[in-house]
């Protein structure tokens, strides 16, 4: 008679099949391979001028860093720029890395050229072409802020520091969690980790939002990474059911918690709208201007 496998980590008859993780939010890794392949001409370079004599092996491995340099550069640029498109609030890269890139680019392959004997004129051809094509297929940095114009600098540096301390708790609670090896834990945190990140953009949008949403930002999320830092410690040891149980239920309720928080703040918006709406009208009543529903 045929019998049902199950295991320590086989799915229970009742478990959700929504453990397995939500993907609705996936996004793709900013840097790809197109990126990575840039790390391989530094070490053709090197390979290509190790047995060539003392100076052609010096600008090789001159020519190698500042190619992996520029690798790295545009590593970092293309993760800034990815964070700034996901974003309706953001500001602009304080170091424009990828041209910083395209640019250290031209000049290892013009220091390669030279490792290889050839002359000036040639030098400055392969290096300007090498920054040309590189500056081509990455493009430019984001040069201008995105939807700060209409608060101040003030408000958007104060949010800006709340915003990026969240987000290193977020991030920390990730790690943290993946050390209890549970994918059900990991979903868990997943999920909250995006409900966070819809209050974030929700006061990243509105910087009026920050006072009431800075305690969950802050306090709140600093417990949750204290409390997933901790649960992993010991489910990693003692496997404790009674642990993760625990854990569990905190994330339902941190993750409810957190969305509470971001439809009120989302409904007060609405209601500040209202309230203008109606101070306008009153305002163009007294002056004799109507404005009727149709209008």
């Amino acid at each position: 008679m045929a019998k049902r496998y199950g295991g320590k980590y086989s799915p229970t008859p009742g478990q959700a099949t929504s453990n397995t993780g939500d993907f609705s939010r996936a996004r793709v890794n900013p840097v790809g391979a197109r990126a990575n392949v840039l790390f391989v001409p530094a070490i053709v370079l090197v390979a290509t001028t190790f047995w060539s004599g003392p100076i052609s092996l010096t600008f090789g491995l001159v020519g190698a860093g500042i190619l992996t340099l520029a690798a790295f550069l545009l590593r970092g640029g293309l993760e800034a720029e990815a964070a700034y498109n996901d974003r309706k609030v953001a500001r602009r890269p304080a170091f424009p890395r990828k041209m910083a890139a395209s640019v250290l680019t031209g000049l290892g392959i013009a220091t390669a050229t030279a490792a290889h004997d050839g002359g000036l004129i040639a030098i400055l051809l392969y290096g300007l072409a090498a920054a040309a094509l590189h500056f081509t297929a990455f493009g430019p940095d984001p040069l201008k802020n995105m939807g700060v114009e209409v608060f101040d600098t003030f408000q958007q540096d104060r949010v800006a520091r709340v915003v990026d301390e969240a987000e290193n708790h977020l991030k920390a609670m990730r790690d943290a969690v993946l050390r209890a090896r549970d994918r059900g834990m990991e979903a868990k945190v997943d999920k909250f980790h995006d409900v966070a990140r819809d209050l974030i953009r929700t006061v990243e949008e509105d910087p009026r939002d920050l006072s009431a949403a800075r305690k969950y930002l802050g306090v709140y999320l600093l417990g949750a990474r204290d409390a997933t830092s901790k649960f992993a410690d010991i489910y990693a040891r003692s496997q404790d059911e009674k642990a993760r149980d625990d854990f569990s239920s905190f994330l339902d309720e941190m993750t409810d918690n957190f969305a509470q928080r971001t439809r009120k703040l989302l409904i007060e918006d609405r209601t500040d709208l209202t309230i203008e709406i109606d101070v306008l009208r009153d305002r163009l009543a007294r002056e004799g201007v109507r404005i009727t529903p149709d209008d």
